[in-house]
């Protein structure tokens, strides 16, 4: 015990917390690839070759969706239920999921272990980063259970197909894959069969939203609710710069991205539904293309238009500290007011009466541009190795790096370097570009203490 203690402190002396945090979400993907070759969660007789079930891992841990086998085809019961098990630790987080284990048996959380929490939940401050686990935590669960039962009734009393098991099962499950994201397939049909519940597919959404909106948009809500509860509505909370900014873009990149799903395919796969189909089909997909992975058709056949802009909206994600991934919605936001401050002549970026500062701006510009360079050198590998339309190649890369899960069907025809690529984009999707980046920073690396001169240079 003591030579554990003592290497593990010479591995904490030695590495960052990202440095760490990224080898432990390594650790997981192995130990889950492990636990997948294993027979006992496979039907009898199934063999998947080791490339693809590592694919699989990185898949599930990701919580991206995609999938080079059916997965009804090859686990079982016990299957499926350990992927359920892996989209709550892949979604939430290993530390969160340590965390809640060590409070709940009363260990003490040492200082190392609050400053990981704060990297993988992506935290400006350490201080409050156990109490927000916590929180959030519960909540999660509890949105997950009650999202359950409903779905599991309502399955129960409209379908005749489903028994009392089976709805149980498949309920959960739906609930499971909306609120983390995940979006695997279990039965090869996804959400095809309720496409017409509307009900239905308002509360998926719903789940969806709430699931991608980042936990500390949650916990603040929360906070701000009770608060009127308790002073009877006269009580006043003042939500942080990340949360408004959060909810704010969140909002944002649904609404407009249902419009324009709606207005490319009004006249051509939508012309013969109803108007509320049309706006409920909208707004679905709206939704999940930012990370969700759920689908109500085929995807083939939606216009090349449209999926493109599904190419973007999965590009574009889920907000920070959140199940999803992408390079998240606050990213871009900060992206886009830059570029407005820029053109009207502002030297600032202000917002919400509070001014952005310029190392968020730097960072937003960084990933935004890193993660253009690695998605079209993927996209351009993938179009000399793979035989695949073009769109479809934009649209599977677009897919991995978000951690969404919508794929044209060619997952499973993906040559080996093919998968290789795919399965790198998946991990830097869930790892998150700006600490892939931070991964090749030493701990002993320090910026420099003078400046060089100033000098203009043309641009443009």
């Amino acid at each position: 015990m003591f030579g554990i203690t003592t290497l593990w402190t010479k591995i904490r002396e030695k590495f960052t917390p990202i440095q760490l945090l990224v080898s432990v979400y390594f650790g997981l993907i192995i130990i889950t690839f492990f636990l997948l070759c294993l027979p006992f969660f496979k039907y009898s007789g199934v063999k998947v070759s080791l490339l693809d079930t590592f694919f699989m891992a990185v898949s599930t841990i990701s919580v991206t969706g995609l999938s080079t086998v059916p997965l009804h085809e090859v686990y079982n019961d016990y299957g499926i239920f350990l992927l359920e098990l892996l989209f709550q630790i892949g979604g939430f987080g290993i530390t969160m999921i340590a965390t809640v284990g060590m409070v709940i048996t009363g260990q003490r959380i040492s200082l190392h272990q609050r400053q990981l929490i704060q990297v993988d939940m992506n935290q400006p401050r350490l201080s409050g980063t156990v109490r927000l686990v916590y929180s959030v935590f519960g909540l999660m669960m509890a949105l997950q259970f009650v999202a359950g039962v409903i779905f599991s009734v309502y399955l129960y009393l409209t379908d005749s197909l489903y028994d009392l098991k089976s709805a149980l099962f498949e309920g959960f499950y739906i609930a499971i894959s909306a609120v983390t994201n995940a979006g695997f397939d279990i039965t090869g049909k996804s959400l095809i069969p309720f496409r017409h519940d509307y009900i239905f597919l308002l509360l998926v959404i719903l789940l969806i939203l709430i699931g991608g909106i980042g936990f500390p948009v949650l916990t603040e809500f929360r906070e701000w609710l009770f608060l009127k509860i308790r002073t009877h509505g006269r009580g006043k909370y003042r939500f942080s710069l990340f949360s408004k900014l959060a909810f704010f873009f969140a909002v944002i990149f649904f609404v407009v991205g249902a419009v324009l799903i709606f207005l490319s395919e009004v006249s051509h796969s939508f012309v013969n539904m109803p108007w509320s189909e049309k706006i409920i089909t909208s707004l679905f997909y709206s939704a999940t293309t930012r990370n969700a992975g759920l689908q109500l058709d085929a995807l083939t056949g939606f216009r090349t238009t449209t999926l493109l802009l599904f190419s973007i909206l999965m590009f574009i994600g889920a907000s920070p500290s959140s199940v999803g991934g992408g390079v998240r919605t606050t990213t871009i936001g900060i992206l886009m007011l830059y570029m407005v401050s820029f053109i009207r002549g502002r030297r600032y970026v202000n917002i919400f009466g509070r001014r952005i500062g310029q190392d968020d701006i730097q960072k937003a510009v960084v990933v935004v541009n890193l993660s253009l360079i690695l998605c079209t050198a993927a996209t351009l590998i993938l179009s000399f190795t793979e035989k695949a339309t073009f769109i479809s190649l934009i649209f599977e890369v677009a897919s991995a790096f978000g951690t969404t899960g919508l794929s044209l069907g060619i997952t499973s025809s993906l040559s080996l370097v093919g998968k290789c690529v795919i399965i790198i984009l998946m991990f830097v999707g869930r790892v998150g570009m700006l600490y892939m980046l931070m991964l090749f920073v030493s701990k002993k690396e320090q910026d420099f203490n003078y400046k060089y001169p100033t000098e203009k240079v043309i641009i443009g």
